[in-house]
């Protein structure tokens, strides 16, 4: 196959990284990969036998004609079958506009849950208000007019299998569960900064609103007076940092909250904690969850992602509703009470998601493959 794929990873033009890594992998599957991608500048194209890498430089107002012109001239140069975006969103439009009028395929993939209302919705009476960015209604409206279009849909969990066909039913193609590459291999203990806590929490992840750090936040404040010994790790840098760093201080939490900022060794990290936290609106998969389960820590979060499907509520995980801090403080106390739940549950979960990462395919033989019927579909 002549495949191209329409991203948005500027690490793939690190020839050290694991994304490249990966891409050479996915490349050897398919035969030709061509990777058409926005990288930072200095980045150059690329030729590695049978991966191409193509780079952009453009402001993300003129980004989807800058991708959908070079496709487009990627596509004649080279002879593509199959185009690939690597969202329903502007990547996928670019795909759209770039295969119109063409016998080439379109596949596009899904990793996020764009159709859950907290992709769009800010607040409700139980939580701070965390706006979403307006631009998330767009790429929603985008979606609807791309995904019927699309020869084939990749998703990463069932949860969103089940949302695209209760949205659009014989409308689009049925989508094919191929779920995120999570390494099964733990890495090495990292012992947590020094701290006074009694019993430490960590979260990690990007500092985005999706993300909803401030319900955890809020739950602290809920419970900092009764339970002073609790504290909160946070790993991860993102554009709502200051924010965040600002509410610390306004509800006095400084003596609760440490960032940590963007760590390497997050996974490390994990198992030096008495907890991992999450509180995201939406998410695709979890990755973070995956990692979490495997690092024996026990887990509180909302039901988001692979929540309900691989992780099972109280079984697992606690599990508490999106943008309530009331229920999280409920599970966070569940947790510091109940010695039994700290040491059961990471063992369930454990084992639940080694059992998981068994099952499914995630290689590249397998995109490959999920590539290969798009292209032979009518």
């Amino acid at each position: 196959m002549k495949v191209l794929f329409i991203s948005n990873d500027p690490k793939i033009f690190d020839e050290t990284s694991e994304e490249r890594a990966r891409m050479r992998g996915y490349a050897e599957a398919i035969g030709e990969l061509h990777i058409l991608s926005s990288a930072s500048r200095g980045s150059f194209s690329v030729s590695e036998g049978a991966l191409h890498l193509h780079p952009i430089h453009t402001w993300k107002l003129f980004r989807v004609r800058t991708l959908t012109k070079e496709a487009t001239a990627l596509i004649t140069a080279h002879d593509i079958e199959l185009v690939s975006a690597q969202d329903p969103f502007e990547h996928g439009l670019a795909g759209v506009q770039a295969t119109r009028g063409t016998s080439v395929k379109l596949h596009i993939q899904v990793h996020t849950d764009f159709l859950s209302p907290w992709f769009t919705k800010s607040k409700n009476r139980r939580a701070p208000r965390i706006a979403q960015p307006y631009i998330n209604k767009v790429r929603r409206h985008i979606a609807h007019i791309v995904l019927p279009k699309a020869n084939g849909i990749r998703v990463v969990s069932e949860r969103i299998k089940n949302s695209l066909i209760e949205q659009y039913g014989e409308s689009i193609v049925e989508p094919i569960v191929i779920p995120v590459a999570v390494s099964s291999e733990l890495p090495s203990s990292t012992k947590l900064p020094p701290h006074p806590f009694t019993f430490a929490m960590i979260a990690v992840g990007r500092l985005e609103p999706e993300k909803r750090i401030e319900d955890i936040l809020s739950a602290l404040k809920i419970l900092k007076l009764q339970y002073p010994m609790i504290g909160l790790f946070i790993v991860g840098g993102g554009r709502r940092r200051a924010r965040l760093e600002r509410l610390v201080s306004k509800w006095k939490l400084d003596k609760q909250v440490i960032f940590l900022g963007e760590r390497n060794d997050a996974r490390g990290l994990m198992q030096s904690a008495h907890a991992f936290i999450q509180a995201s609106g939406y998410e695709g998969y979890g990755r973070t969850l995956i990692e979490a389960a495997l690092a024996k820590v026990p887990i509180i979060t909302t039901d988001v992602g692979i929540v309900g499907e691989v992780l099972k509520g109280y079984d697992d995980v606690l599990s508490a509703p999106v943008s309530d801090p009331t229920a999280l403080a409920y599970q966070i106390v569940g947790l510091v009470e109940d010695t039994s739940v700290r040491i059961q549950l990471p063992i369930h979960a454990e084992h639940t998601v080694r059992a998981h990462l068994e099952s499914v395919h995630t290689g590249p033989k397998y995109i490959a493959s999920d590539l290969q019927q798009t292209l032979a579909r009518t």
